[in-house]
Formats: C-alpha cells, structure tokens, sequence
C-alpha cells in the first residue's frame, strides 16, 4: 500500500468522523490525491464513509451507523454544544437551551430537528417538552473521541452571526 494511502487510513481511524476536505488539509496533500486514496479505501473495506448534513465524513469500518451520524454532528461547534449540554444536564427544554447556549430558538431548532432525525436526540411527548440523548453513555464515550475542527468553528459562528441579524 503506497505511503500517501497508509497515512491517510491512520488519519481516519485516529480522528473518526473527519469530513474530507480536513483530510487533505490535515496532511497537506492535493484535493485529488485524497479523493483518491479515500475512494481505494472505502472501495477495499478499509474506511467508512457517509453523507451526513452535505459533508461526506470518513471512519474507521468498526463503527456502526449511528455511531458514526453521532460523531459527525460532534465534530460541528454548535450540535456538540448542544450534546454536551443535553449531557451535563440531563432532559432540557428548547428554550433553556437556546438562553444556556446564547443561540438563537431558530438555530437550535434547525440542530435540534437534525439530531432527532438522526436519532441521536429524543423530543418527549410531555408538555412542555423536553430534549433528550437517546442513547446517553454511547454518547458520553464518543464525546472523548472527537473535537470540533477550527473550520467548523468558523462556519458554526458565521452561521450564527447570520441568523442574529435576522431576529
């Protein structure tokens, strides 16, 4: 196996979730040369890969898809804070959540309706309602494994400026 392709297999399995622009970056090789490797390597077994939220993300095979819609949403600023959140504290409404988190309700709805969909948060039935982690220790574990890049940070605090100067 080429050098480049070793490289980037090790990159995946050590930072599980990567999306595939950071791969490039992270080890400073050309956008098509990545495109490459990473094709061989979900082609041959070795690597994972999945769309979630318009960013394909890469993984180590092990991980199931939950698991892996799971740390995709981790490495993104705003839907970790969320998860880190809902994991502090337990079962919380939207709006103490939004306040908490300084968001605006719009922008916590937005991350909230793609966790539920993803089944990674819980909405109760109960009035009012509260959010909650479906599956909580699996998540406590992933939250060791990922860290959000400074590119998602960027685009989580554009995005958020954005939605400010519509309230």
């Amino acid at each position: 196996m080429p050098d480049t392709r070793a490289r980037v297999r090790r990159h995946v399995r050590d930072t599980p979730g990567v999306h595939f622009n950071r791969v490039s970056r992270d080890l400073d090789i050309a956008t098509g040369q990545a495109q490459y490797h990473l094709r061989r390597l979900v082609r041959d077994g070795e690597v994972a890969v999945e769309r979630i939220g318009g960013r394909a993300h890469y993984f180590d095979p092990t991980f199931g898809p939950w698991e892996r819609r799971a740390l995709a949403f981790l490495r993104r600023e705003t839907a970790r804070a969320i998860l880190v959140r809902l994991h502090a504290d337990g079962p919380t409404r939207p709006k103490a959540l939004a306040d908490e988190l300084d968001l605006a309700r719009s922008t916590v709805s937005w991350h909230v309706s793609n966790l539920v969909e993803s089944e990674i948060v819980e909405k109760s039935d109960e009035r009012p309602m509260r959010l909650s982690l479906a599956r909580p220790e699996r998540t406590a574990a992933l939250l060791d494994e990922v860290s959000a890049s400074l590119p998602d940070r960027i685009v989580d605090r554009f995005v958020r400026t954005v939605d400010s100067l519509f309230e």
